[in-house]
């Protein structure tokens, strides 16, 4: 640590590299004042229990302090309190300035969690399968206030699966719980509300349940990490079998935050979500990322599986079979880059355009608009004279998409009065009779894929007096 002062002084016991996150959540980061010395955040914060190690960040050549500090702690509820209650606290009677205080998410990361984070208050458990609800949470109240309790069910019969969460008010009485509960419950803290997050729970505690009847659990915590991306990096590796969908896995040796996996997939265009699964059991990073279509995933899979993020650290990127038709994918894939390939071939000649516009029969079709999005049915537009109520901005990428494919898509949410192209540049115009015409745009289209074309859509400046200001001709 080149950067950081550390002290262990006062008798305390001085973690490892290697434990500086064992029990997991157990360290504290601070944003404190410069001048605010070691002696002080040990007085303020070993009320709290039993600090193993205080670490000052400084700069590596005047030695001065950074202005940021890490506490370790011996256990997650102690680490949990002290970002409870002095979260905000002003340190010293001098001081003016509060402190901030959040749980560390790990030692490669910088980041911190977010003092409301659900990822520390709701913990997953098993439980008897006669288990009730109320069961659950008489068990569970003696550790602190618990917002709900829910038992996890099989769909078809309605029977408990032996599985369930409690969330509680406060991340110390989560700690609490898991640290306190018979061991039989297996406690963990949860991953946010997600069905890859709970498949994985579930897969986790089926593999403890068969421990616990003598089987060989399987290996992996999470069902869709494949061993094999780790032990071969070739891209021209062969799997004919391999699911082709939206959503990658993403597996790492060193642990990442969402930001540093958001960063690496961006990328590539057309992400649509990122997230993190924490595994409390190991250090390894776990992730899944979803783009918006499938040529993108398929392309980010290419590029970044073997990836070395950090140096020296390779990273497994894997499809996750989300039960999608892979024929039907790759059809709208392959539909996809030809109407995005014509309409890029059409926008950088003009006389293409006339002649998509005016040549043969297809200039009385109407026009083919190729995405997943659930499109209403086109409707009349508004008459040119109808007062303007709202006005649409919309930015394309990675270039316009022709003016009568805007029309009919944008004229299906009704009330449009015009649309129309700024010249040179990748964005246009919507103008409604409605606002709420122009907000069920919005909300269908912002941030979606048609024929091959990203679209932001959003509100443009309140509108103005249209009557007296030059009519657009493109």
């Amino acid at each position: 640590m080149d950067e950081a002062g550390s002290s262990a002084s006062g008798g305390g016991f001085r973690p490892g590299v290697d434990s500086l996150d064992e029990p997991p959540n157990s360290r504290i980061f601070l944003v404190i004042s410069k001048y605010t010395p070691e002696s002080v955040l040990r007085e303020r914060f070993s009320p709290f229990g039993d600090i193993q190690d205080i670490w000052v960040v400084r700069d590596k050549h005047t030695k001065e302090s950074k202005g940021i500090a890490f506490v370790k702690f011996a256990r997650s509820s102690q680490a949990c309190r002290a970002m409870e209650e002095m979260h905000g606290q002003c340190l010293g009677p001098n001081d003016t300035k509060p402190i901030k205080v959040f749980i560390a998410q790990s030692r490669s990361s910088g980041s911190h969690r977010d003092v409301e984070d659900e990822e520390l208050t709701r913990i997953f458990v098993m439980i008897p399968k006669s288990y009730t609800e109320e069961d659950l949470r008489e068990k569970f109240k003696v550790y602190g206030d618990i917002e709900y309790c829910s038992i996890i069910k099989n769909k078809v019969t309605g029977e408990s699966k032996g599985l369930g969460y409690v969330r509680y008010l406060k991340p110390s009485q989560a700690a609490q719980a898991i640290e306190n509960c018979d061991r039989s419950f297996r406690a963990i803290l949860a991953e946010p509300k997600n069905k890859a997050s709970e498949s994985s729970e579930q897969d986790y505690y089926s593999n403890m349940r068969q421990e616990a009847l003598g089987h060989e659990p399987r290996v992996n915590m999470f069902p869709f990490e494949q061993q094999s991306e780790f032990s071969s990096f070739d891209k021209n590796d062969s799997r004919g079998q391999e699911a082709i969908s939206k959503r990658l896995s993403v597996v790492s040796r060193v642990p990442f935050t969402e930001e540093q996996l958001f960063s690496i997939f961006d990328i590539v265009p057309g992400l649509e979500y990122c997230e993190v699964q924490r595994d409390p059991y190991s250090n390894y990073g776990h992730g899944v990322v979803q783009y918006f279509n499938v040529a993108s995933a398929i392309y980010a899979k290419y590029k970044l599986h073997g990836f070395q993020y950090p140096p020296g650290n390779r990273i497994g990127v894997s499809f996750i079979d989300d039960g999608s038709n892979a024929t039907d994918l790759l059809r709208k894939m392959a539909t996809q880059m030809v109407a995005a390939q014509l309409a890029s071939v059409v926008w950088n000649n003009p006389s293409q355009q006339q002649f998509m516009q005016f040549g043969g029969s297809s200039g009385s079709q109407l026009p083919q608009i190729q995405t997943d999005v659930v499109l209403p049915s086109c409707k009349k537009k508004a008459s040119p004279e109808t007062p303007v109520k709202e006005r649409l901005f919309i930015v394309f990428n990675p270039h316009p998409l022709p003016l009568d494919v805007l029309e009919d898509i944008f004229c299906r949410f009704g009330n449009l009065i015009e649309v129309y192209l700024v010249s040179g540049k990748n964005v246009g115009y919507a103008k409604y009779a409605d606002r709420i015409s122009a907000n069920d745009a919005i909300a269908t289209l912002h941030g979606k894929i048609l024929n091959g074309v990203r679209l932001k859509v959003m509100l443009a400046d309140s509108p103005r007096e249209e009557s007296n200001k030059r009519q657009r001709t493109y």
